[in-house]
C-alpha cells in the first residue's frame, strides 16, 4: 500500500555511495520469513460503487487514491529487491532466495488486482495523475546504486505496514457496502505486514547505512503525503464532494480521531528512525490471526 516512488529533483545525482565503496557481508543474521503467494477469491469484474467505502465520499477518495499508485509502485519495488538480491554474494543469496521469491509473488498480484479495481476508477471518470508522477522520477533513478532503491523501497514498506496494521485493527471504517474491495484491502494488509521486513533486510545485507535509510525516509514521507494528498483532492474534486462539510468532516474524525490513521500510526512512524530499528520489532499478529480466520478467501499458489 503506501506507494511513493521518489527521488528529490533539487539534490544532485553526486550525493549517492562511492563506488568503491564495497558492501558489507558480516550484517547481523535475520530470520528469514516464510511468504506464501495466494490467489484471492474475489469478482474483480463487477462495477464498483460511488462510495463504495461505507457510503463515505473522503475514505473513498483516500481508498482510490493510494490504488492508483499500486501498479507502478509495486513494480518498482518487485525491481528494486530482484536487483538487491543479485548484488548479494552467492553464500548470501541463499538466505533470501524462498523470501525473495515469495515477495515478488506477493506484490505482483497486489499489482495485477489493484490493476483491474483502478480500471473501474478510470470508468467512473476519475483520472489518475498519481501514477505518470511516480513514472517521470522513476527515470531519474536509472543507474543510482541499488541500495537507494532497497531505501526508498523499505521505507515505503515501513509505511504500508503501519497503515495494515491499523487497518486490520479498524476493518469496520471500510464497512460492508463492498465486501469484494473490503476484503482486498485486508489481505492486501496482512500480506504487506508478512514481508515488511524483506527489503530493509537486503539493505542491511547490501551494508546500507542508518544515514541513508533515514534520509530516504524523510523524503519519502514528505513526498508520499504530498502524493497523497494531491490525488485524494483530485478524486474529491472530479466526484463533485470536495466542498461538502461532511467530507471535510469524516477527513477529521478518519485521520485524527480517537481511532485515527495519522493519530495511531505517528508512533510507529517515529519508530524508523532509530539506529537500531528492525520491522520485525513491530507487531504483527493482526496479520496472521487475520490470514488465519480468512483462509476461505484465498488459495494458496504452487502448494
Amino acid at each position: 500500500m503506501f506507494r511513493v516512488l521518489v527521488l528529490d529533483s533539487t539534490k544532485s545525482r553526486h550525493h549517492y555511495w562511492h563506488p568503491s565503496v564495497p558492501l558489507r557481508t558480516n550484517h547481523r543474521e535475520t530470520a528469514m520469513t516464510d511468504l506464501v503467494v495466494r490467489r484471492l477469491l474475489v469478482d474483480m469484474e463487477a462495477p464498483i460503487a460511488r462510495h463504495w467505502c461505507a457510503g463515505d465520499a473522503f475514505r473513498t477518495a483516500l481508498f482510490n487514491a493510494l490504488s492508483m499508485s499500486f501498479p507502478v509502485g509495486e513494480q518498482f519495488f518487485i525491481d528494486s529487491v530482484r536487483d538487491g538480491f543479485k548484488a548479494l554474494p552467492p553464500e548470501t543469496q541463499e538466505r533470501f532466495r524462498a523470501e525473495v521469491q515469495g515477495f515478488v509473488g506477493q506484490e505482483a498480484t497486489h499489482r495485477r488486482l489493484h490493476g483491474l479495481y483502478n480500471a473501474h476508477l478510470d470508468k467512473l471518470g476519475l483520472a489518475n495523475d498519481w501514477e505518470p508522477r511516480a513514472r517521470e522520477r522513476l527515470k531519474m533513478m536509472e543507474g543510482v546504486d541499488v541500495r537507494h532503491w532497497l531505501a526508498i523501497t523499505a521505507a515505503n514498506e515501513h509505511f504500508t505496514a503501519i497503515f495494515a496494521d491499523w487497518m486490520l485493527h479498524n476493518a469496520d471504517l471500510l464497512g460492508d457496502r463492498d465486501p469484494r474491495l473490503k476484503t482486498l484491502w485486508l489481505w492486501h494488509s496482512a500480506e504487506e505486514s508478512e514481508h515488511k521486513s524483506t527489503a530493509f533486510d537486503l539493505y542491511q545485507a547490501l551494508g546500507g547505512s542508518h544515514e541513508w535509510r533515514v534520509t530516504w525516509f524523510r523524503r519519502v514521507t514528505l513526498i508520499f503525503l504530498t502524493d497523497t494528498l494531491r490525488q485524494t483532492v483530485s478524486n474529491l474534486r472530479q466526484d463533485g464532494t470536495l466542498w461538502r462539510w461532511s467530507t471535510w468532516k469524516s477527513a477529521a474524525s478518519y485521520l485524527f480521531g480517537r481511532r485515527g490513521l495519522i493519530r495511531q500510526t505517528f508512533k510507529p512512524w517515529r519508530e524508523y528512525l532509530q539506529r537500531d530499528f528492525h520491522p520485525n520489532q513491530q507487531d504483527s499478529s493482526a496479520s496472521r490471526r487475520w490470514l488465519v480466520e480468512h483462509s476461505d478467501q484465498f488459495a494458496p499458489v504452487g502448494r
